[in-house]
């Protein structure tokens, strides 16, 4: 019989037990035999159990014992729910006691969405330590500025020192450059104390290409039937499916329930192809929300599809909209390489993406060649997020470069303003507040058998871009393996006193200031998208019907063409030049009658 419990259960890893030992568990179907090697000392037979589990009950085994798996031909595996890979993805797993953390915010009971304010960071670059105690450090900056919520990128175990964390292999485990789970979750409670929500990105489509091992202890758990950008596709559908599904919903339920998330951003679930009755997204956000029913857990999408069906209360609370962004950075900076083209100079798209959310709601978009979206008007401006900058719209440019690297500075106060008083839900990417000199480029730490191939990628990418023609130019894209590449992109803090960037962090504070005092109070009664018109090439002009009887306005000319002045009502509560004119943007609330 097997023992009782001591910490939250998984089927999958390593469980402490009630009268001391640990019990593991390994799901590996095309296996008859699995062995558990502890500490290095010689494996020992696990016993197999239906469905291709294999498990094993060690009395001895405690929290810190290190392990392994080692399969019929020898190779010596970590555990694909290890909590803590002390030696990096090749090395042995630890066994973690998740009840081990002494929390001390019983008290916190989250924030409703209509109060994000959303500060996307990467742990290792976010400070010069690069680790999750580091970062502890910076959440009074955060909640001085006015955010309310930080995301933070992928820490799921990846290969090496440095990633963007998209690489992840070992879902369960913070990877060890950053500090030990303890340390994480020690960051979660800071950042309660000072009232912020914190956010986990994840990635449910796709492990790295690096220490993947799960493709040899259960190859069942993949799919040629369906086809990704990163390689195999998970086994959502077909058959054995079922273990492949319950290990991405615990490990969602493992960091809402063992590090007291807020809420989980779910990367790319245009990726996760499920043609099952019930597809694996609709299941997660179930099971989600009815383990946490005590307080607010906020789940976001990224979806280039702009699936508007998916954003329901129930399921999911918000999406990012690439959209929004789309529109402003090619009105800031006039660029149009890429999907850039479908957005530049369609003053009727900036209008419908502001105004609406999405601003392809079922037409076709030419740099796809299909159809995108479906309406999305009904929905509750909340149900989108708007940004002008994140990790995508940096790093996937050749050099990591900014906004404020690349546009004028009355372009990016001029978005700048539409972008954080817009009534979808703002987020800055870290550093964004006091426009940052330092970039972002793409970087990671592979092994030297997949080094030269993503160097060569990397440059290969951009050579459609005429600007990279030349394959000079290419030379001079920062190589993503370089330890140099890394940091760069670490955010130089104390440039915050310069003058030009203490007036970019001044300018943010005042402008959030805005946002929490006149915007955020409307949100929640403001169900439904605005009403927009074109005035003139780059210039809109949009309402959104406030609860009371009121209106919420946006002016503003995003482009470098002075218009005529239209007559203004109502109280204006944050302005960017004069009028309409040049790179202006105006904020006034209608006041019912």
């Amino acid at each position: 019989m097997t023992s009782a419990l001591r910490s939250p259960s998984m089927p999958f890893g390593a469980t402490l037990l009630s009268g001391g030992g640990v019990r593991f568990g390994l799901w590996a179907p095309s296996h008859d035999s699995i062995g558990l090697e502890l500490d290095g000392a010689t494996p020992r037979p696990m016993l197999a159990e239906p469905g291709g589990w294999h498990a094993l009950e060690v009395p001895e085994a405690a929290a810190g014992t290190r392990y392994r798996f080692v399969l019929p031909d020898g190779l010596r595996v970590p555990d694909p729910a290890s909590r803590h890979q002390p030696e990096d993805v090749h090395g042995p797993s630890e066994v973690v006691d998740p009840a081990a953390h002494r929390w001390t915010d019983g008290g916190w009971r989250g924030r409703p969405w209509a109060e994000a304010v959303v500060y996307e960071l990467h742990i290792g670059a976010f400070t010069p330590q690069g680790s999750f105690r580091a970062a502890i450090e910076r959440l009074p900056h955060l909640a001085s500025l006015g955010v309310t919520a930080i995301q933070i990128m992928p820490v799921a175990d990846f290969p090496g020192g440095r990633n963007w964390g998209y690489d992840g292999v070992l879902p369960f485990a913070p990877d060890a450059s950053y500090g030990r789970p303890e340390d994480l979750k020690a960051l979660v409670q800071a950042a309660h104390g000072h009232g912020l929500m914190v956010l986990l990105d994840v990635v449910y489509n796709h492990f790295g290409p690096e220490g993947a091992y799960l493709h040899a202890i259960a190859p069942q758990a993949f799919t040629d039937r369906h086809k990704t950008p990163w390689g195999a596709a998970l086994n959502f559908d077909g058959a054995d499916a079922g273990p492949v599904r319950d290990f991405f919903i615990h490990n969602a339920l493992y960091w809402i329930e063992e590090f007291h998330l807020d809420g989980l951003r779910l990367d790319a679930v245009h990726a996760i192809i499920d043609d099952s009755p019930r597809h694996l997204l609709d299941e997660l956000a179930e099971r989600v929300r009815a383990a946490v029913p005590d307080r607010p857990v906020h789940l976001v999408l990224e979806n280039e599809e702009n699936q508007a069906s998916r954003l329901t209360p129930a399921h999911y609370t918000a999406q990012w909209n690439d959209d929004v962004h789309h529109v402003l950075h090619v009105a800031a900076t006039g660029e149009r390489s890429g999907y850039y083209a479908d957005y530049q100079g369609n003053t009727e798209l900036l209008g419908r993406a502001l105004a609406e959310g999405f601003a392809f709601q079922g037409e076709m978009m030419p740099y796809r060649g299909h159809p995108r979206g479906e309406p999305s008007a009904g929905l509750p401006p909340a149900a989108f997020i708007a940004f002008l900058q994140n990790h995508d719209q940096i790093g996937n440019r050749a050099f990591g470069d900014r906004l404020s690297h690349i546009a004028p500075a009355a372009a990016v106060r001029a978005v700048g303003a539409v972008a954080l008083l817009l009534p979808q839900v703002p987020m800055l990417f870290m550093g964004e507040e006091w426009a940052a000199a330092q970039p972002f480029p793409f970087f990671c730490d592979f092994g030297p058998d997949l080094a030269d191939a993503v160097r060569e990628g990397r440059r290969a990418e951009f050579a459609r871009f005429p600007e990279f023609a030349d394959p000079a130019t290419r030379e001079r894209i920062p190589d993503p393996l370089a330890e140099a590449t890394f940091a760069s992109a670490k955010l130089g803090w104390e440039d915050m006193a310069k003058p030009e960037h203490a007036e970019a962090l001044a300018w943010h504070r005042a402008i959030l200031a805005v946002r929490h005092a006149e915007i955020i109070p409307h949100l929640p009664g403001i169900r439904q998208g605005g009403t927009w018109r074109v005035l003139a090439p780059g210039a809109v002009d949009i309402a959104w019907a406030l609860p009371d009887g009121g209106t919420l306005r946006l002016r503003t000319n995003l482009s470098d063409t002075p218009l005529a002045s239209t007559t203004e009502t109502g109280r204006v509560i944050w302005r960017e030049g004069e009028g309409l004119g040049p790179w202006s943007t105006c904020w006034s609330i209608e006041e019912s009658a």
